[in-house]
């Protein structure tokens, strides 16, 4: 059975990053009314007689993230079933299965109803959170056979608030950029890292939508800094632990290259290729830190667990 949760679990993590990248290539090509108003039917047809590029994309989104879908509640509930014992098994397969559901619901009411710009935008945050319950479930499976212990790691408690709130300004930067791109914002500043770089600071000539793209930026630049000094402290004082040595080194690499890829969708004047590797770098980013997440917890629980051995000790 470890052997099928396995193979499930990989099916499933690709797969939930295949859904955020899809979705992420359905917003960038305007395709979102590529099957009009019907859900979950495209055209109200099982199979479309007019087809159109638009359609195409929407349509292929909506049946790969079917497919993904049946895999993850599959490995959730056999995940529940067979590895309950284990302290984030039950609650990883209950909010994998939340979101996702939570995540089609959005979709089919942006289809059928329409929805705000910034209420769209929130609907790649709550995918980001899906796919990391998915992800962090495969890593307890393959956790199962021991091929890699971090349980030996102890993160001390001013660290664990810290990798805590960076998980929370992480979706909040991503919600920005989610809102770029619902915004169409995305090449409303010409200029790189200013929006104009001939006159950085010309604050009372921004439109909205440059107010919204300036604001991602800012919030990513500082995501980008807090990510460099966290990594430096976390090195000094974890450097005999690999699980974190080399885990903020991946972290850092990963949004150094969003960072990187976010100025080349200006370059490139919104390279459709560039912007899908954006939406995948920050997926993979937020993947790791759900991790230190993951790792965080454990020894908060190891560490409550230690003060109330002590204090049983004592009396």
């Amino acid at each position: 059975m470890i052997k099928t949760l396995k193979s499930l679990s990989l099916i499933a993590t690709i797969g939930m990053l295949l859904i955020l990248l899809g979705g992420a290539l359905v917003t960038k090509t305007d395709s979102g009314d590529g099957c009009g108003r019907s859900w979950p039917l495209c055209e109200g047809q099982f199979i479309p007689t007019n087809i159109s590029f638009e359609l195409v994309i929407e349509l292929s989104h909506r049946m790969v993230s079917g497919i993904v879908g049946i895999a993850v509640v599959l490995l959730a509930v056999l995940s529940w079933r067979h590895l309950g014992n284990i302290r984030e098994v039950k609650f990883l397969s209950a909010m994998s299965v939340f979101f996702l559901i939570l995540q089609a619901l959005i979709g089919a009411a942006a289809v059928m109803w329409g929805q705000s710009d910034f209420a769209l935008a929130a609907h790649f945050g709550i995918s980001l959170v899906s796919f990391a319950s998915v992800f962090l479930l495969t890593l307890l499976i393959f956790e199962i056979d021991k091929k890699f212990d971090a349980r030996s790691l102890f993160i001390k408690k001013k660290h664990r608030i810290e990798i805590y709130l960076l998980t929370v300004y992480t979706i909040c930067v991503v919600y920005t950029g989610a809102l770029v791109r619902h915004t169409e914002a995305n090449l409303v500043c010409g200029g790189w890292p200013f929006c104009t770089n001939a006159s950085p600071f010309a604050f009372n000539l921004y439109s909205t939508e440059q107010w919204i793209q300036m604001g991602h930026r800012l919030f990513a630049g500082l995501l980008f800094l807090w990510t460099l000094t966290l990594t430096i402290r976390m090195i000094r004082h974890y450097r005999d632990k690999k699980v974190m040595f080399w885990g903020w080194i991946a972290a850092f690499s990963l949004i150094s290259l969003q960072v990187f890829t976010g100025a080349m969708i200006i370059f490139t004047v919104l390279n459709l290729g560039i912007a899908l590797l954006h939406a995948l770098i920050i997926s993979c980013f937020f993947g790791m830190i759900s991790y230190f997440v993951l790792q965080a917890t454990r020894s908060a629980k190891y560490e409550k667990e230690q003060a109330n051995t002590s204090t049983k000790k004592t009396m």
